[in-house]
């Protein structure tokens, strides 16, 4: 009996043309894993294409609720942003996924995983790191480590002779990553950071110059920092990131192009359409703005940081990213309320901040004076706070004047 493989399986130009080198090279079993977190592909023509290039096996496994509310929003009340910009689209799939992959090959008796992750990217390591958090005996294979291929060029190549149909071609070679929370491009006009993105390059959202011509308003319920309405429609996670996809698609929101630091060292070039994360993300900043106290908000945003990195290096399956996970869980108790978004040709501006849990008070914060603040109370406060400055000016004049 032939060793079995199970790989991590899209149906792109990477992973169509693995199934037959897998088989020409390890004369292994392949079963294919198609993980759906909304890609938006035909899942049917996935799996048919998966067969006709080889497979033994095609297993679907839907992650889409999985995935938002284990992965995409414990992120966003982390306020996870990697380098200003990137909210972390394909690196919080690649934990789920590898998730499944792992479960699969446990279910199926396989002795290996693979997939098609080149040696330069962060992806190998997001992988290869969950297969070893969960699975640490089963192999691992890496074609685009072994193989001769240097190129998207040599892989049509290889996909042509062997009659392997793909969807990429020499004239449009962007590689494209989606889920339900972003798509990414990489490749094409964006290897060199000189060059503007292609109008036909965004997919997922309209340029500005196409958006509508008026505002639009949304509103965005959160119970317990969770997102669980929008327009005061309760909706199951599914089908609230779609609604504000749209919303936000339609309206230019959420682009981002962006110069990064990959984990391996290398600086890469890539654009983002994360339309309904941006958002959630900005609604769920400002209900924060209203509820948590100075100093757990501000303690919160070196959490932040270190969170994305964590998703971001592929270290999602470790005791930290956990001990995180439950440090920003502790703080989300209080964050319920709404926030409404005004919408415009890519801006994104608050209209309206709403919580029964708000810290904001507005006999505090008037400038009209009332009996709940003594003014008078301020002056013993600065002297205290400003005792070391005036100490040191102090010392400083003994030493300086004869």
């Amino acid at each position: 009996m032939s060793e079995k493989v199970v790989l991590a399986y899209s149906g792109g130009l990477d992973t169509s043309i693995i199934i037959p080198w897998l088989k020409e090279n390890y004369g292994c079993e392949v079963i294919a894993m198609v993980g759906d977190v909304g890609q938006g592909d035909d899942i049917e023509a996935v799996v048919k294409k998966a067969y006709a290039t080889g497979a033994s096996k095609v297993v679907v496994e839907d992650m889409r609720e999985e995935f938002l509310t284990g992965y995409a929003f414990p992120a966003i009340m982390a306020g996870a942003v990697y380098e200003h910009k990137y909210l972390l689209g394909t690196s919080l799939a690649r934990p789920v996924i590898a998730k499944h992959q792992v479960q699969v090959a446990a279910r199926e008796g396989a002795t290996a995983v693979a997939h098609g992750c080149t040696g330069k990217g962060n992806d190998q390591v997001r992988f290869e790191h969950a297969y070893q958090a969960l699975a640490p005996h089963l192999k691992i294979i890496a074609p685009w480590r072994e193989w001769e291929l240097k190129s998207r060029e040599d892989c049509l190549d290889y996909a042509e002779k062997r009659g392997i149909p793909v969807a990429a071609s020499r004239e449009k070679i962007h590689s494209r990553d989606r889920n339900i929370l972003h798509l990414s491009h990489e490749g094409g006009e964006l290897e060199d950071p000189v060059n503007k993105p292609l109008e036909t390059t965004w997919q997922m959202t309209k340029s500005p110059e196409a958006a509508p011509d008026k505002v639009e308003r949304v509103e965005i319920g959160f119970a317990a920092g969770v997102p669980v309405s929008v327009n005061g429609k309760q909706m199951d996670p599914v089908l609230l990131l779609q609604e504000l996809n749209e919303i936000g698609g339609r309206n230019a929101i959420g682009r981002v192009d962006l110069v990064e630091n990959r984990f391996v060292g290398i600086k890469s070039r890539g654009c983002y359409e994360t339309p309904g994360g941006t958002l959630l993300l900005t609604a769920h900043r400002e209900l924060e703005a209203l509820c948590l106290d100075r100093d757990l908000m501000h303690f919160k945003q070196h959490v932040a940081l270190k969170y994305a990195e964590l998703v971001y290096f592929g270290l999602w399956f470790t005791p930290l990213r956990e001990s995180l996970d439950a440090f920003v869980a502790s703080t989300q108790g209080e964050v319920s309320g709404s926030v409404v978004l005004d919408l415009y040709k890519g801006n994104v501006a608050v209209a309206s901040r709403h919580s029964d849990y708000s810290l904001y008070r507005t006999h505090l914060s008037s400038f009209t004076m009332g009996e709940s603040y003594d003014q008078k109370d301020a002056a013993g406060f600065i002297r205290i706070l400003g005792l070391p400055s005036r100490s040191r000016a102090l010392l400083r004049h003994e030493v300086t004047v004869p």
